[in-house]
């Protein structure tokens, strides 16, 4: 599924392509994708339009124009594709919006978990989502961070993925970020020690922006990393001990039991 690097990555794409196009038109295969607004809505507030800036929040992305946001959630299997030839289109492709200049944007989701809306404001929106901030954002801050994780009785890896607490992370940069640390995620938040939610919080940091720079492709990824690991068989690129797997809010788990201790 699409978390804050993945994400962060297709807001660049778009400001690398789609930027300052005129839109032309837009084309939506299924109506069920869309949230908010019709089919005609869409295409009557986008065309003529040009899109000026981009933000993004946790797992969402926002595309500015002259009175309101496009906003993009990946679901599962979204992602974004700029091509000019028809032959090019990705074979799942849900949402597109067709530019003046002859290419196209296309908003590309398998498994249709994905959705696109319009909002006035993305502050106002994330507020009503009850999203906390950012995992990136600099006002979090080491103490945020804290403040947020210690008074949680759920599992640190649960907490770490509750987008009510912080925003973006999802499953599998949760095992990264907690592999990082040295930290079981099965241990109660609320029963870590400071120093372990520094080591957390230090650990968040490091592993989204080098996923960003990665461009969260697991083959680029520092051969520390746990993840490419995430698999049956797959070995602790510290100590090369099994990875041990489990379950953890219905979400599959992997965490070295050597490395990653229950010591809070």
């Amino acid at each position: 599924m699409p978390e804050l690097p993945d994400v962060e990555i297709f807001r660049r794409y778009f400001n690398a392509t789609a930027l300052h196009q005129p839109i032309e038109n837009v084309d939506v295969e299924k109506a069920d994708i869309l949230k908010g607004v019709t089919v005609k809505g869409l295409r009557e507030r986008l065309q003529g339009r040009r899109f000026h800036a981009t933000r993004r929040h946790g797992k969402y992305l926002f595309a500015a124009f002259e009175e309101a946001f496009l906003m993009m959630h990946f679901g599962m299997t979204g992602f974004l594709r700029y091509f000019k030839k028809t032959a090019k289109e990705p074979p799942h492709t849900r949402f597109r919006i067709d530019f003046t200049n002859g290419y196209h944007l296309s908003y590309d989701c398998r498994r249709r978990l994905g959705r696109i809306r319009l909002v006035a404001a993305p502050e106002k929106w994330v507020k009503t989502k009850h999203l906390g901030p950012d995992a990136l954002d600099s006002n979090l801050g080491l103490s945020g961070f804290k403040a947020r994780l210690s008074d949680s009785g759920a599992a640190v890896k649960s907490a770490l993925m509750d987008q009510t607490r912080i925003a973006g992370i999802g499953n599998i940069y949760a095992d990264e970020i907690l592999f990082q640390a040295g930290i079981d995620p099965r241990v109660k938040a609320d029963q870590l020690a400071e120093h372990r939610l520094d080591a957390a919080y230090q650990a968040m940091q490091a592993v989204l922006s080098t996923a960003i720079q990665c461009r969260a492709d697991p083959g680029r990824f520092p051969q520390s990393f746990i993840i490419p690991q995430r698999r049956p068989g797959g070995r602790c690129p510290h100590c090369g001990n099994d990875l041990e797997a489990t379950k953890i809010s219905g979400r599959k788990t992997y965490f070295c039991p050597r490395c990653q201790t229950g010591r809070t």
